[in-house]
Parts: C-alpha cells; structure tokens; sequence
C-alpha cells in the first residue's frame, strides 16, 4: 500500500495521460480496493479541519445536506443514491472527459476537474458568505479523494474509479446508515 500512496502521489505531482498496460481486471480491482484505505485516510484526515471548524463554532454539520437527507430519505435510497448513483454519475462528468484532452491540455484539465469536483459539493452546505470564505477547507476532502480518483481513472478506466467512487462512499454512507437507523 505504500507504493501505491506513493505512486499516486508521484502521478498528482506530474499527472500524464498514461493509461496501466498489461493489467488484467483482477490486478485491476485489486488496486482499486487498495486505494480504498488511502483515500479514507486521505478524506478523514483532511476532514479532521472539517471538525476542528466544527468545534471552533464556526461551522455546524447541520447546516450539511447529508445531515437532512438522514432525517428524510430512507436507508434505502440513502445508500442507492450515495453508493450506486453518484459515483456513475459524478464519474462521467468529473473524470470521464479527462482522457479526452490532448497531452498538452491534460494536466490542467487533471487538477481542473478535481477542483471542480471538490468545489460542486459546496451545494451540501447552506451558502453563506462565511462558508464562501471557509470552501477551500470544507471541500479539501473531496478535492484530495479527486485526486486519486483521477489517478485511478487515467491509470485503471472509468468504470474503476466508479468502483473506488462507489466503495468510498460505501464505507462512509453504510455505516452512517445503519447507526442513524
């Protein structure tokens, strides 16, 4: 796993649009679920500036819409939505067009896609100026995890960086589930 960390950060330092030959699905998937870890490491350590806010006052989890979908969706469509749906469909938009930029535009299109991401999950909070202000460290986690999304999709394809989407939202989401319910 330490080779993996360090080989996505090598590849989000100079990303290039070099796609892993001669891998087959099984070595694949595997490397996949190996970057489940680094990206639940990566998402909750920079989470942890989420929660120093948090405990500062200066930002409430109440004001999240995670936090009113629990109180007014089901678990069901909590779960399909979190682990089925929008991994396809953030996939498709924030990394599927990447691989279509030339060598030239690629590198710019790699970081710009992974702010996007990032910044498209403000549209969880209340928007307020405060939180205007606050962005750059409420979306750091997703911004980070984005990174290696992109990794794995230039690297592995499109459809296994919507695993690794679907699998990291899995261990945030399910667990969530099942201790509100």
């Amino acid at each position: 796993m330490k080779q993996l960390f360090s080989s996505i950060l090598k590849y989000v330092k100079n990303p290039r649009l070099k796609q892993l030959k001669h891998a087959t699905v099984q070595q694949k998937v595997g490397i996949v679920l190996a970057c489940v870890p680094i990206c639940i490491a990566l998402g909750l350590g920079f989470g942890l500036i989420i929660a120093l806010l948090e405990a500062l006052g200066v930002y409430s989890p109440d004001d999240h819409a995670v936090s009113k979908l629990f109180e007014e969706e089901t678990p069901l469509y909590i779960i399909s939505s979190a682990v089925i749906l929008a991994p396809i469909i953030e996939e498709l938009i924030f990394r599927g067009p990447i691989t279509l930029f030339s060598k030239k535009y690629f590198k710019i299109a790699f970081y710009t896609f992974s702010l996007l991401f990032g910044y498209v999950h403000l549209f969880n909070f209340e928007i307020t100026p405060q939180l205007i202000l606050l962005s750059p460290l409420l979306v750091a986690p997703q911004i980070v995890v984005g990174l290696v999304f992109g990794y794995v999709r230039v690297r592995l394809g499109l459809i296994y960086s919507m695993l690794l989407h679907a699998c990291y939202n899995a261990v945030l989401i399910i667990p969530s589930v099942i201790f509100m319910s």
